[in-house]
Order: structure tokens, then C-alpha cells, then sequence
């Protein structure tokens, strides 16, 4: 069953996530500090917005929690990541992945060798406490908006990595 989803940063219309159709799905993994605001958005928009493409997971260098604000941004757009947690990278070591994704600089420089990965990619997006003068509400609006406008134009009909096949060792 398809569910809405608010956020369409292209036109501001709801559409809905899509379903997990495809058994070959490509796995991306998002990797920030704590896994507690970034990775969580990033991995929840890219199962919503093409689940049925890709199979999205996340994980922190120094995992903590889920921040209750984080779970309260996404979910003003229709998507719930509340029974989300906090994962280490160390749970992640065991799969292989199509593409691995640091959206810090703390995980860029952390991050550990998985075999079989065909893509590595760094986008950093700030932390919502970066943004000075802005209620911390608003800040997690802000980096939400831009990891899931980033997430469309990187993992989309668009990007190649759309097209491209799943890695041999997913």
C-alpha cells in the first residue's frame, strides 16, 4: 500500500512512497556522526522516494539516538521514522552495498573499507545546529529540505545510478 508522502521539492505536490516491487534492489547506505538526524532523513526519503529501486539503510560512527526533532520534521512531510534507531557502522560492516554515502565530514574521514562497493559518495550537509539565529525547529526544516531535494537529483529517474544495475555483491 502506497503511502503519501508531502514532500516534492520540484513542485510541492504529494505523491506516494514508492513499494519495495523489485527483489533486486541496489543498496545505498548514508553514514553521518550519530545517525541520529542526516543518515535517518537521507535513508527514510530514499526508500520513500524509490523503494522500489533502491533499498536504503544508515549508520553512525558514534551512533546515539534517534533525535526527537529529526522525527518530528519528517513526519510534518508524511514520512514516519519513529521506530527508527541509531545504528554503528560496525552493523553495517557485514553487507555489501552499491553505494556508500558520508553526509559529514566525520564520517568521510571514519568511514570503513567495504568490499564490494561500487560507488562512494560525500555530500556534507551541515548540522542543524549549525544555522545561527534560526529556531531549531526551523533548522531541521532547512537540512531536511536539502537532503531530500539532493536525494531526487542523485538517486532519481535522472541519475545514472537510477539506470545503472545492482552491484554483483548486493
Amino acid at each position: 500500500m502506497a503511502r503519501e508522502r508531502a514532500f516534492n521539492s520540484i513542485d510541492g505536490r504529494t505523491t506516494p512512497c514508492k513499494s519495495a516491487s523489485s527483489s533486486r534492489r541496489k543498496k545505498v547506505l548514508f553514514l553521518c556522526a550519530q545517525n541520529a538526524i542526516r543518515s535517518q532523513m537521507a535513508e527514510a526519503f530514499l526508500n520513500c522516494f524509490y523503494g522500489d529501486v533502491y533499498q536504503a539503510f544508515s549508520a553512525g560512527v558514534v551512533p546515539s539516538r534517534v533525535d526527537p526533532l529529526a522525527i518530528d520534521v519528517m513526519s510534518e512531510i508524511g514520512i514516519d521514522i519513529s521506530l527508527h534507531r541509531s545504528k554503528g557502522v560496525e552493523e553495517a560492516l557485514d553487507n555489501f552495498y552499491d553505494t556508500i554515502v558520508t553526509l559529514c565530514d566525520c564520517a568521510r574521514d571514519h568511514c570503513p573499507i567495504f568490499p564490494g562497493t561500487a560507488e562512494l559518495i560525500h555530500h556534507e550537509f551541515p548540522s542543524p545546529s549549525s544555522y545561527d539565529n534560526t529556531d531549531r525547529s526551523e533548522s531541521y526544516r532547512r537540512v531536511r529540505d536539502e537532503i531530500g531535494t539532493w536525494v531526487e537529483s542523485a538517486f532519481g529517474p535522472s541519475s545514472p545510478r537510477y539506470l545503472a544495475s545492482p552491484s554483483d555483491f548486493s
